[in-house]
């Protein structure tokens, strides 16, 4: 596993790592699957998780058996009507709904020198950041618009590492989905796993929830040794 010193960068995920817009995706992707006709279920929506609003539909629709009942432009009309759903609950959060924990972290890692960027596939994370108030601590953001292939692809978070200008092997990606996991993995940098530690197996450090990202508790991990 990589040393702690040689950490200089983190790269984030945005949904259920620095907020919880999982339940107003879920919500806005429920409204889409009422309306092709296809059965919500918990499964659907965690197979959704991390990744980009047209796998979503395409994979929405293909659990209906239905991917091939809609023409390209009703797919990006789904596409659209989904994201205003998603607005309309967007627009009513503020620094109140950032997990627990990370307002702390960000400011701990800024302290420390640390590049900070954003990997996330959401193209409305600008949006939720500003929401957040946390534009002051994410200056470099991926543009997902820009990237040719979605998680589980490592593409978002070379990216993610390339706009810090760091080696990925200097970057530690922190994620809650499975294929942002994968993703950070492939990117060749360190992965912390936020979450169910049996979904999140492949992360090379798993946290069961936010309040426990602090450096210190990274570093433990790293090193196999607990700070006093």
């Amino acid at each position: 596993m990589v040393k702690f010193a040689t950490i200089k960068g983190f790269i984030f995920d945005l949904d259920g790592v620095i907020t919880d817009t999982a339940i107003f995706h879920s919500q806005a992707w429920h409204q889409i699957a009422d309306k092709v006709g296809v059965t919500w279920d918990e499964q659907l929506a965690d197979a959704l998780k991390g990744i980009s609003r047209m796998d979503s539909l395409n994979l929405i629709l293909a659990r209906g058996h239905r991917e091939h009942d809609f023409t390209d432009a009703q797919k990006q009309a789904l596409a659209a009507e989904k994201n205003t759903n998603y607005l309309k609950l967007v627009n009513q959060m503020s620094p109140a709904n950032i997990l627990p924990g990370i307002k702390a972290f960000l400011a701990e890692l800024q302290a420390a020198g640390y590049a900070l960027s954003l990997a996330s596939a959401s193209k409305n994370a600008p949006l939720v950041l500003s929401k957040l108030g946390l534009n002051d601590y994410f200056t470099k953001t991926v543009d997902p618009a820009t990237l040719a292939h979605g998680k589980p692809d490592p593409e978002i978070f070379l990216r993610g590492a390339e706009i810090l200008d760091l080696a990925p092997a200097a970057c530690i990606g922190v994620e809650d989905a499975a294929a942002g996991v994968q993703s950070i993995n492939g990117a060749g940098e360190t992965s912390i796993g936020i979450g169910d530690p049996t979904v999140l197996a492949a992360a090379d450090i798993n946290f069961t929830d936010t309040t426990q990202l602090t450096l210190a508790n990274i570093k433990a991990q790293l090193t196999g040794v607990t700070s006093n």
